[in-house]
């Protein structure tokens, strides 16, 4: 058991992640997703965690562990072609986590992804949120544009407003 990991996230309060992500910077998410999905057919949540509670925090649930709940949770592989991707951060841990769908992941493959956590995991890394996530976001589009360009009108799956998760 982690004490240490324990503590900071029983600590975590839903005003740092406020003070994080202003609403500033959730427009800006949600504009950048709106933008981004117009050069491609496939589809981006962005959620944000400040900390775990409960049976996961002490169970010692991972960040992917919990990003693939939330991936379930919002349904994001409820997509026509199968090209949905989740982009999960995890304030407490300073974790971003990306989980896609099966059309693009067996395209894009798990070291893509990693990539793109570790961009935004290293401008955290410098507290610059705003510049980290939506460098993750265009990253995340550049992918899907390769593998799903825009082809027509098609329909917006999921809501593009970023999700806090409480």
């Amino acid at each position: 058991m982690d004490f240490r990991r324990i503590f900071k996230h029983l600590v975590f309060s839903n005003q740092q992640v406020r003070k994080r992500f202003p609403q500033k910077t959730l427009d800006a998410i949600e504009q950048a997703i709106k933008s981004c999905e117009a050069v491609h057919c496939g589809e981006i949540i962005f959620a944000i965690e400040g900390a775990l509670s409960g049976a996961p925090l002490y169970q010692g649930q991972t960040a992917r562990e919990r990003a693939i709940e939330v991936f379930a949770q919002l349904r994001v592989w409820d997509t026509e072609y199968n090209n949905g991707v989740l982009i999960y951060v995890l304030l407490a841990d300073r974790a971003v986590e990306i989980v896609a769908d099966r059309g693009i992941h067996v395209r894009a493959g798990a070291k893509t992804w990693d990539a793109v956590c570790r961009q935004v995991e290293a401008a955290f890394e410098k507290s610059d949120f705003h510049a980290g996530v939506l460098l993750g976001i265009e990253s995340v589009s550049n992918v899907l544009a390769d593998h799903y360009p825009a082809g027509g009108t098609t329909a917006n799956e999921l809501p593009d407003t970023p999700v806090l998760l409480t």
